[in-house]
């Protein structure tokens, strides 16, 4: 049974999800930015629920919400939920993204999502890891599509992707009028590729800020950058 991950205000329980807590959600939690003080917020895809987590942390926000598919994960999400200090502001659907977007009339400020992305080249065997894990349980056309439905006019948008996707994932964005302002390109050490894409999107088009990170400078060795982002989460940091 794989042990609750414990942050530093909150303890995250996974051993109903197959997709354990990682690099990429606390990366994106901590990165993105609250400038524009957003009072209603939404994960999609949440998983154990560390993304809504983060953003309960670090942010004024009077409603967190989250969207899980998988019934194992979504029990533990909510599981999660009620046990952090969070509580009351803090909830999760158990639907499909299309059932999501027919069923809420309100708008979110920000929405925040780790999508699937894996191919099928790289499937497993097991089903519910292969929905956690593989974009066809969540096309980004559809992610899209469905945000530029449920983003208010001054919302935004962040995810993470691999750095591969960062072009295609743009072109698709702006098929529905969403535009990025921030990417945040990341490598494992400084001699590695870049592996992921942190991208910031809005409505409004705007001159984009690149930036890059480096997590480690050798193994379990992390750079000030890496720790400067994540220290507010991580116990050891």
């Amino acid at each position: 049974m794989a042990k609750p991950f414990q942050f530093k205000q909150f303890s995250v329980a996974q051993d109903r999800c197959e997709m354990k807590v990682g690099t990429d959600a606390v990366l994106l939690g901590a990165w993105s930015a609250l400038d524009h003080m957003p009072n209603t917020i939404l994960d999609i895809g949440s998983g154990t629920g560390i993304l809504a987590l983060i953003m309960a942390q670090r942010s004024t926000a009077e409603l967190i919400d989250a969207l899980e598919i998988d019934s194992d994960a979504y029990e533990q999400c909510v599981h999660n939920f009620e046990t952090s200090d969070w509580g009351d502001r803090l909830f999760c659907y158990h639907a499909s993204l299309d059932e999501f977007v027919g069923e809420i009339e309100d708008t979110y400020d920000l929405i925040i999502s780790n999508p699937p992305f894996y191919t099928d080249h790289f499937k497993s065997r097991n089903e519910a890891r292969n929905k956690a894990r593989f974009e066809d349980a969540l096309p980004f056309e559809e992610l899209l599509t469905s945000v530029s439905k449920l983003l208010s006019v001054t919302g935004q948008l962040n995810v993470i992707i691999p750095f591969s996707e960062e072009i295609n994932f743009i072109s698709l964005a702006k098929n529905v009028d969403l535009y990025p302002i921030r990417i945040l390109r990341v490598r494992g050490q400084e001699e590695s590729p870049v592996k992921r894409s942190l991208i910031s999107f809005t409505f409004q088009e705007n001159k984009i800020e690149v930036s890059e990170l480096t997590i480690e400078i050798t193994r379990h060795h992390y750079t000030h950058d890496y720790i400067n982002l994540t220290k507010d989460f991580y116990l050891k940091l």
